[in-house]
């Protein structure tokens, strides 16, 4: 629909006309005016242009006026001479006068004044020709003196200047911009950020903005081409292109169109597309020109209008496709960026649908609880909103509006059918299309790899997910879930209801009332190829359905059928004559006992029998297709016999089959089982086995809340899983593990609430995750390797945890002797003193308060209350929170092995973030380090933080040694002072803890500046949440530390009190990890972060993130709430919304938790105590 400044302009052909004497300035001053206004955009007529030969000048010069939205009239030497231009002048002026004409006078080589009082060339009298009358004269004076008055432009100084300010006063009183853009534009705001950082790039030429059918890529398409086409030599709109190429000769029309649009309206004949490319090729090369192909759908279509070629570095050309054009920009001169399109938010879905359908931004009273219902219908898609409003504004009742929401639910609107259905139909194979049908109907919300697996024997599953995906149909989210928008997929279900008008008839029935009457009425034919019924969600919506007398006739009848999802459904009846090719059976809560002998299973690819009544599983046959068996939550379920059978199967999950006491020995057999998981299996501990069957080919082991103990039959070594990656033994009753060296490819081990570990010895130095969350006995833990490189750590609730080698060590200076303590021995004295320790929550939370001694990056640290102690009285000091000295000369005998750092502080603020700085004038890079805890006194009250950094080796007599107190937030530094540290020549203290240089390998922790960043966490996150400054870092390390580099995640900070956000790229540190700078990790590692149980039912299904899975028992739940807080991330707009969103979020954890608690009284015996210890770790 068009502005409301393009509808009184609607019919207006041109939109300038240019007035002009032809003897004076037809082949200079109005040739060079005409170029600059056709490639600014600006659609001019010129006598010579507009008019073909032999036709009447006069009407269609009357007719082009009439046709214009403005004038520019030329006055020269000769223009009052001409009756031609001065009948054009009076003709201008009329319709300025009543069509609100915009009328531009340009005064070239004469003055306005000789024009006004009609002096020199413009004094004309009546003349004895038949023209030249008293009436016309008249006129011509009044008309000449009146376009003397207008506002105009005069000549001086350069032409190109002066031709140049004609077309930006032009431009800016069209208002140009305006004239195509869709009426009351929505959603504009939010791409601005990405666009203009496109646009101001140089050699970045293609902008590639892609999404679904409807989601407004054309609309932000013309949104920046009419918002910057002024700054460029020539533009160009090519609109529709995949549907006008579907003409005989629609290709060829557009590259003629845009040949003339970058060469200034020069009009030129391209014979043929293959004749057409080198002249657009040649073009593009001169012409800094904006350019926007709409529409593209396919490579080669790009290929013909642009050729392959070097393009203008300052031109810029913008594509809007459907397709993810990856594969479009192999061409060694092409540069692009692509832009997803983002959907409307909720606010921006309101404001569009209530436009269209009351014309104004908020629904009409009575109305908004409808209005959300088509908003979530829509999901965003601006086509859909702009639609439903438009249909919804004919009847503005609450009957209509309910009758046309109901409709929606069995049908969709057939425009937003049609452009959606475009894409389906561009597929390229008919297998394709059957894919994404399937997909739509059963598989959205599953696992890739699961969905894969079950389609794969049928239809080419990674290449049609794969093209799906490029052609925006289906997308797949971090955790490798299918998702779809729900236009797409009502689309693709709407396809399905067109093959027949009995669901009976077609080849899906996904709806549960329809799968209900086929089974009632046992109504099933050979078309039905994917069946599903959920009877616990159809008693839901009605008790007037029954689960019981539901038989299997209809299904024996479907013979095609592949996809079978029962849930909670009862069935009576044989099942001799089910389908040979079904390849998926999810049967959700099934009243089985056994696997009925008479089922033909032989073809099934994945079972998922989750929460059903067997108590024995046996396969009737062998099952060579079967590759994933899932059992989950069968409570009934006591055995498992010739598992032999299922040859190949990969994927075995008996999560929470509480009852299991005997799995056949067979299981050791399974040459391809990849993951086992045995979940909460605690009475497989009663096995008779000497050694249980764990399959050598198992890569992901789960045994979390079995209850297992290291014992000579289940030794726990793991001696032939060589290949294993990812190990869980939470809950276990271990004290200590065995050697694990073996298992080189081990990546994530999860150790979490043993309560009776004690130490973990010479851990793989491969792995990449551990947990140990709640293990309150555990003390030490050490590497292979001594190098800490864990990528993942979680240790909250450890509280007797002193060492992880590599990492930090934080004894209590009670346990430390003498010879640990060197120079600060004096410490023992204070040994009783109490200080709260804050920082790492993980290290902090339910520890001793009693002094500590942090070791970390080979600096000793410790916090103290405000004692006055001789051995504290520095060499230097300072009342500000820096000093400065120069390094003096040993004394003899003596050498300088480092420096003690103290200041004294007190607290100002909730969180506190400080760094403690040592720089030299010249020399080493700067030292910045962050303990990982110190103390924090009560407010009013004062701490001192102690160090001694082992950096002799560095210092130099005469260097100047810089030391500061950086604080970010929360402290007031009261004083610093430092004291060097020297030992006997002779007599070194080689016991000592801390080594005589700083730190080891610190490569990691290298900046480019040559600075040492020793710091273990991300402040980012603490400022991205307004909890510390943002230019935190440009005070610490100052302006030298790369903010421009490659990293492309962009910080946004938004602070209080500042009215922008301020955004920056960081490279060096942002991600901070515990092993330092962010590294590429190791591809084997990548593909294991994402880690899926496969427990794949429309309710219960489940699908794990590698460190979701490790965070061990605090719960589903909070799981759900960290996915949520991700979501929030992308969904709300500004850091305050999501805050906002996260603190509902966290009071509906904070009640679950709570209601969680209340349960623990009913729980018995180990059940119980593992809830209420998880809970103790909760709170």
């Amino acid at each position: 629909m068009a502005s409301s400044s393009s509808a009184q302009v609607s019919a207006c052909t041109y939109d300038v006309f240019l007035s002009f004497c032809g003897e004076d300035t037809r082949n200079s001053f109005t040739d060079h005016l005409y170029r600059e206004l056709t490639r600014a955009g600006i659609h001019t007529f010129r006598d010579n242009e507009g008019i073909n030969k032999g036709e009447e000048l006069k009407p269609e010069l009357k007719n082009a006026i009439e046709e214009s939205r403005a004038s520019i009239v030329v006055l020269s030497k000769n223009y009052a001479a001409s009756t031609w231009c001065l009948d054009e002048l009076l003709h201008i002026l009329e319709q300025r006068r009543s069509c609100n004409h915009f009328v531009l006078p340009v005064f070239y080589g004469v003055d306005p004044t000789d024009i006004r009082n009609l002096k020199g060339n413009f004094a004309i009298e009546v003349k004895p020709f038949s023209k030249w009358t008293d009436d016309k004269v008249s006129k011509w004076k009044a008309a000449l003196k009146q376009v003397a008055d207008l506002s105009g432009h005069v000549l001086s100084g350069l032409e190109t200047i002066f031709l140049k300010e004609i077309v930006e006063t032009v431009y800016d009183k069209l208002d140009c911009k305006e004239v195509c853009l869709p009426l009351n534009i929505i959603g504009m705001d939010s791409h601005n950020e990405e666009i203009n950082s496109w646009l101001e790039q140089c050699n970045l030429e293609f902008l590639v903005i892609y999404g679904m059918g409807g989601s407004g890529k054309t609309t932000l398409a013309k949104y920046i081409y009419h918002s910057n086409m002024k700054k460029f030599e020539s533009v160009s709109f090519l609109e529709d292109i995949g549907c006008t190429c579907e003409g005989s000769n629609g290709l060829c029309e557009l590259q003629q169109q845009l040949l003339n649009d970058i060469s200034g309206g020069k009009r030129r004949k391209i014979p043929s597309v293959s004749r057409g490319t080198p002249l657009i090729k040649d073009a593009i090369k001169i012409n800094r020109a904006l350019i926007v192909l709409d529409d593209i759908v396919e490579r080669d279509q790009l290929v013909a209008l642009l050729g392959t070629g070097k393009i203008n570095a300052q031109s810029k050309i913008i594509i809007t496709t459907r397709e993810d054009p990856d594969s479009w920009f192999n061409f060694p001169y092409w540069r692009y960026q692509k832009y997803e399109m983002k959907l409307l938010d909720d606010v921006e879905s309101s404001q569009l649908l209530c436009h269209y359908a009351f014309g104004s931004k908020t629904p009409v009273t009575g109305f908004k609880e409808f209005v959300l219902q088509a908003i979530r219908y829509c999901e965003g898609n601006p086509l859909a909103l702009e639609v439903l409003g438009s249909f919804f504004s004919h009847d503005n009742t609450i009957g209509y509006w309910k009758s046309q929401l109901d409709l929606l639910e069995k049908d969709v609107h057939h425009k937003i059918q049609n452009v959606l259905q475009t894409s389906y139909e561009s597929l390229p194979y008919d297998s394709v299309k059957m894919l994404f049908l399937h997909i739509a109907c059963f598989f959205i919300g599953k696992d890739m790899d699961y969905v894969v697996k079950i389609l794969e024997p049928d239809y080419p599953a990674i290449l049609g997910i794969k093209t799906l995906t490029n052609r925006c149909l289906l997308s797949v989210s971090p955790n490798k879930k299918l998702t779809m928008h729900r236009l797409l997929q009502e689309m693709g279900r709407n396809i399905v209801r067109r093959e027949a008008a009995l669901p009976a008839n077609r080849s899906r029935v996904w709806l549960s009332s329809d799968s209900y009457k086929i089974l009632r009425k046992r109504m099933g034919s050979e078309t039905v190829e994917g069946f599903a019924l959920d009877m616990k969600k159809l008693l839901k919506e009605d008790i007037a359905y029954k689960s019981q007398n539901l038989r299997t006739d209809a299904l024996n009848n479907m013979d095609r059928l592949k996809f079978l999802q029962l849930n909670f459904v009862e069935l009576n009846g044989s099942y001799e004559n089910f389908s040979e090719d079904l390849r998926w059976l999810c049967w959700l809560g099934s009243d089985l006992g056994t696997i009925p002998p008479d089922l033909n299973m032989r073809n099934l690819v994945a079972i998922d029998m989750s929460c059903s009544k067997l108590e024995v599983f046996e396969p009737p046959m062998v099952l060579q297709s079967l590759r994933i068996l899932n059992l989950k939550d069968s409570s009934n379920l006591t055995e498992i016999r010739n598992i032999f059978n299922i040859p190949h199967l990969e994927t075995l999950i008996l999560w929470n089959c509480s009852s299991l006491v005997n799995v056949c020995n067979t299981l050791g057999d399974l040459e391809r089982l990849e993951l086992l998981n045995m979940t909460g299996c605690n009475t497989l501990r009663y096995l008779t086995e000497p050694t249980f069957p764990f399959p050598s080919s198992l890569l992901r082991l789960f045994l979390k809340d079995c209850l297992l103990e290291c014992t000579d039959s289940l030794p726990l070594s793991f001696s032939v899983q060589l290949d294993l990656q990812y190990l869980n033994l939470a809950n276990s009753l271990i004290d200590s593990l065995p050697c694990y060296n073996h298992l080189e490819k081990l990546r994530v081990l999860d150790l979490s609430f043993c309560s009776r570990l004690k130490c973990l010895i010479s851990l793989p130095s491969t792995l990449a995750e551990l947990y140990i969350y709640g293990c309150e006995l555990l003390e030490r833990i050490t590497f292979q390797s001594p190098r800490f490189t864990l990528q993942e750590f979680g240790y909250l609730g450890c509280i007797r945890l002193y060492e992880v080698e590599g990492f930090f060590k934080l004894v209590p200076i009670a346990k430390l002797d003498e010879t640990d303590l060197g120079h600060m021995k004096w410490l023992h004295q204070y040994q009783d003193q109490e200080v709260c320790l804050v920082g790492d929550d993980e290290v902090t939370v339910g520890r001793s308060w009693h002094i500590q001694m942090l070791y970390e990056f080979d600096i000793m640290s410790t916090s103290l209350p405000d004692i006055k102690d001789p051995n504290m009285t520095p060499d230097y000091s300072s009342e500000s929170s820096s000093l400065s000295f120069e390094v003096p000369w040993c004394p003899i005998n003596k050498r300088l092995k480092g420096i003690n750092v103290t200041f004294k502080y007190a607290i100002s603020g909730d969180e506190c973030a400080w760094f403690c700085k040592i720089s030299k004038v010249s020399g080493v890079g700067d030292l910045m380090y962050n303990p990982k805890v110190f103390g924090k006194p009560e407010f009013g009250e004062v701490c001192i933080w102690l160090s001694y950094w082992p950096i002799g080796h560095t210092m130099n007599i005469g260097d100047i040694i810089n030391a500061s107190i950086i604080v970010l937030s929360g402290l007031e530094v009261l004083e610093c002072g430092v004291s060097l540290v020297y030992s006997e020549m002779e007599t070194l203290e080689s016991n000592m803890e801390c080594t005589e240089t700083l730190g080891g390998d610190l490569s990691g922790f290298h900046l480019s500046t040559g600075a040492y960043y020793l710091c273990r966490r991300d402040f980012f996150e603490l400022a991205e949440v307004g909890r510390l400054t943002p230019d935190w870092l440009t005070i610490l390390a100052g302006d030298t530390i790369d903010y421009t580099g490659m990293s492309l995640n962009l910080v946004k900070l938004q602070m209080e009190k500042v009215s922008h956000i301020i955004c920056f790229y960081v490279t060096e540190v942002r991600g901070w990890r515990k092993t330092g700078r962010p590294k590429q990790v190791n591809q084997s590692f990548t593909e294991l972060k994402t880690i899926r149980c496969i427990i794949h039912g429309p309710q219960i299904e489940d699908v794990y993130n590698m460190s979701q899975m490790s965070k061990s028992s605090i719960g589903d739940k909070t799981l759900a709430f960290t996915s949520s807080l991700l979501e929030g991330e992308r969904k709300y707009g500004t850091r305050t919304e999501l805050i906002d969103e996260t603190m509902k979020m966290l009071s509906v954890l904070k009640t679950m938790m709570e209601e969680q608690l209340q349960n623990v009284a009913v729980h018995k015996g180990t059940q119980g105590r593992t809830i209420e210890q998880q809970l103790k770790f909760c709170t």
